[in-house]
């Protein structure tokens, strides 16, 4: 770990994480998707909770604290702003949407141009930082795959079929690091950090925005999703045949696994939003359990999908 990424246990640090704004448990749905998508009726997104458990699938319905959403189009790879209003995804076209909590209200934030898969998208919401000489961001970051190789991309958050940009990833001229093959960011951190994989090398990389685009080495993995309080990541490692959920400190050297007796596959993870519980996918459906390993994975609902927390 870089000596930069000490500025993290800084009297700086307790600054920015009061100036940013907040980020996001389910039951398993008991009727048909439609039928209960229409019983939320009028209610809207006034009827929809926040700090919940949320579950997409790649259909029109999402599974909103055990309340099926009818979006009206297909939704991928959901997730929230940090204030839990509005909602990101890939839509049918493969196009970066935006939202209200309920699928109403959709602003086309990037039109995918074609040729292209776009994914998994992140909401990365950062207030300005004085101290430290870094401006307020409100950007979405996300994976475009074409001919076979991914990067990263970002666009603004308030854009109408925006263009989206490279986002580079940079540790010092003496280290360079992969451009390409970097998938599955996921800024959930209130402190500027965000974490991305690369698929061609097998490795999970954290990057600090407060500190200039600052990116190290964290570990071997894949799929990583960081802590609300920027102090934590969890990410997916398989172990004898099965994918195993690990927990490291962005300042330690060795990851916890939380799942050392799996059976199953356990993928997708991500934290909720006081940090204190994860949750993941399985084949059966969407588990979740506390950050310290103190207790077994509990099912929590039947759907299978992408988890998220709605903040």
């Amino acid at each position: 770990m870089s000596k930069a990424l000490s500025f993290r246990k800084s009297s700086s640090r307790a600054a920015k994480f009061a100036a940013v704004a907040v980020l996001t448990l389910g039951l398993v749905a008991t009727v048909s998707p439609a039928a209960q998508a229409a019983s939320l009726g009028a209610a809207g997104a006034k009827g929809l909770k926040h700090n919940v458990l949320t579950v997409s699938n790649g259909t029109r319905y999402v599974q909103i604290d055990g309340k099926t959403v009818d979006f009206r189009t297909v939704v991928r790879d959901l997730t929230w702003s940090p204030d839990g209003n509005k909602a990101v995804f890939i839509d049918g076209s493969g196009n970066l949407v935006v939202s209200d909590a309920d699928g109403s209200n959709r602003v086309t934030v990037a039109k995918n141009p074609g040729g292209q898969n776009w994914n998994h998208p992140t909401w990365h919401a950062v207030a300005a930082v004085p101290e430290a000489e870094s401006p307020a961001r409100n950007s979405i970051v996300f994976v475009a795959r074409k001919n076979g190789v991914s990067q990263l991309k970002t666009v603004p958050a308030a854009a109408v079929q925006g263009q989206p940009t490279d986002l580079s990833v940079w540790s010092g001229e003496d280290n360079p690091l992969p451009q390409t093959g970097n998938i599955w960011p996921n800024a959930s951190s209130k402190t500027g950090t965000s974490v991305f994989a690369n698929v061609d090398n097998g490795t999970v990389y954290i990057r600090d925005e407060v500190l200039r685009s600052q990116t190290d080495v964290l570990t071997k993995g894949s799929q990583p999703a960081v802590s609300p309080d920027g102090e934590d990541v969890v990410f997916v490692r398989s172990v004898q045949g099965h994918d195993h959920l690990f927990v490291q400190g962005v300042d330690d050297k060795t990851a916890k696994d939380l799942t050392p007796k799996a059976t199953t596959d356990y993928t997708q993870p991500t934290f909720s939003p006081d940090g204190r519980t994860i949750a993941a996918r399985t084949p059966k459906g969407i588990v979740t359990l506390p950050v310290s390993g103190a207790a077994k994975p509990t099912v929590v609902t039947s759907r299978v999908g992408l988890p998220a927390y709605r903040g």
